[in-house]
């Protein structure tokens, strides 16, 4: 496995984001991953050598252009982008930009995954870029704009799963219901996978630390959840 920082831009900003190349040196899927309202941490990082070890490609993105070390000073940062689809979009294409430039990378096998705000962006991403085959969500955050805006005419031409905790504050059942209908008008195809005992943020194991309710790691449905995801892929790009 090969890892390394790469500095890009999206018009006059400057994202520093993470690459692990598990191809060998043959072409590969490519895999864009979507960090969580704190930033690219240490767990998208940690996501991208996970999907490297199984033979992908896999970058990790900078939506923020910064560091983080407090979610009070990533929440202004997120919610910016979230008020700004125009923007949101645009430092996204510039991640899956530098996934595509990379030389070992199939550029007709794509896909993206995220976590939290980045869940909730891969959702939005399915009908923005056309060109994924595949998105997977991992608890995202479906009380903002990305999940249950009005009407959307955009087709959803991406497999979508949604893997989520049923405990997951940021999940009401109404916004479960509004997103699922959406996807039936769009004629997605689309999986909407609950997890009983599960909450928010259930695959980072740091987010016990913030001791908030129903934030919490959850190892079974951290396990569960990606063996979903990889027969997604399996199905949808073909083994690595």
């Amino acid at each position: 496995m090969h890892t390394k920082d790469i500095t890009y831009k999206s018009a006059d900003k400057t994202l520093t984001g993470y690459l692990a190349d598990g191809s060998k040196g043959g072409k590969a899927p490519g895999i864009l991953v979507c960090h969580q309202g704190g930033g690219l941490r240490d767990h998208e990082k940690e996501r991208a050598r996970m999907l490297a070890e199984l033979g992908y490609v896999a970058f990790a993105l900078d939506m923020y252009g910064t560091v983080v070390t407090k979610m009070e000073e990533a929440m202004p940062l997120m919610n910016a982008l979230l008020a700004d689809p125009n923007e949101l979009r645009a430092r996204a294409r510039a991640g899956l930009d530098v996934l595509k430039a990379q030389p070992n990378v199939d550029t007709k096998r794509l896909a993206a995954i995220g976590f939290c705000f980045g869940g909730g962006l891969v959702l939005e991403l399915s009908r923005a870029m056309p060109e994924l085959s595949c998105v997977v969500a991992f608890h995202p955050g479906m009380s903002g704009p990305t999940a249950l805006a009005q009407k959307d005419e955009r087709p959803v031409k991406a497999k979508v799963m949604v893997c989520a905790g049923q405990l997951d504050p940021l999940i009401p059942s109404e916004a479960r219901e509004r997103f699922l209908s959406l996807m039936k008008d769009a004629g997605a195809d689309c999986q909407f996978i609950t997890y009983a005992l599960a909450g928010h943020s259930f695959s980072d194991k740091s987010v016990d630390a913030l001791n908030m309710p129903h934030f919490k790691y959850h190892a079974p449905t951290d396990r569960r959840s990606w063996a979903a995801m990889r027969d997604l892929f399996e199905e949808t790009l073909g083994k690595p």
